[in-house]
């Protein structure tokens, strides 16, 4: 009995750790770390630049811990289904992962996914995700769910830490209007 008790201990302190938000390190007025990365729209490749994103506009880098997962398709639905809010902004979503980067092709054109509406990054090793503070802490090899607003100077606008997927596309979303006005 008291074994028992001692796992259900453990699991409410995991759920708890799981559900509370993460911190990035990288706050806001920081220069945004420079990358490209392999990334797919709609199941076709190409290289991600942020360099050549930022010269379109803010950009929306968030990170997210594995293609086809609950939390990482339900984000990935709400901000495809948000992305013609974010072009009206002139901003450039771009997904970027750490955990099951073989499977981002088809992620990037499911329709209960990204629909084809925007482009997801792999990260293998998650060296990107590691210059952006964005590892996942009981998982290091995948990406934690950081969503970062950078501006067209390269740095960070807005930085959003929260495993639960529901908030991020408004969090980033308003930082991208805030920076219109």
């Amino acid at each position: 009995m008291k074994t028992l008790l001692k796992l259900a201990a453990i699991a409410v302190v995991g759920a708890a750790a799981l559900a509370s938000p993460s911190f990035a390190a990288l706050k806001a007025g920081a220069q945004a770390p420079d990358f490209s990365a392999q990334a797919y729209l709609a199941g076709e490749p190409f290289t991600f630049k942020l360099a050549d994103a930022l010269k379109k506009g803010p950009v929306v880098v968030y990170f997210f811990p594995a293609a086809h997962t609950a939390g990482c398709n339900l984000e990935a639905h709400l901000f495809s289904d948000a992305i013609d809010k974010f072009k009206a902004q002139n901003a450039t979503v771009i997904g970027v992962t750490a955990g099951n980067v073989d499977q981002l092709a088809d992620f990037s054109k499911e329709t209960e996914h990204c629909g084809g509406k925007f482009a997801v990054a792999a990260d293998p090793g998650a060296k990107i995700a590691k210059e952006y503070d964005a590892i996942l802490s009981m998982k290091p090899e995948w990406s934690d769910r950081t969503s970062y607003v950078i501006s067209p100077a390269g740095s960070i606008a807005h930085v959003y830490s929260d495993l639960n997927p529901n908030k991020h596309v408004k969090e980033t979303l308003d930082a991208v209007t805030a920076m219109k006005k």
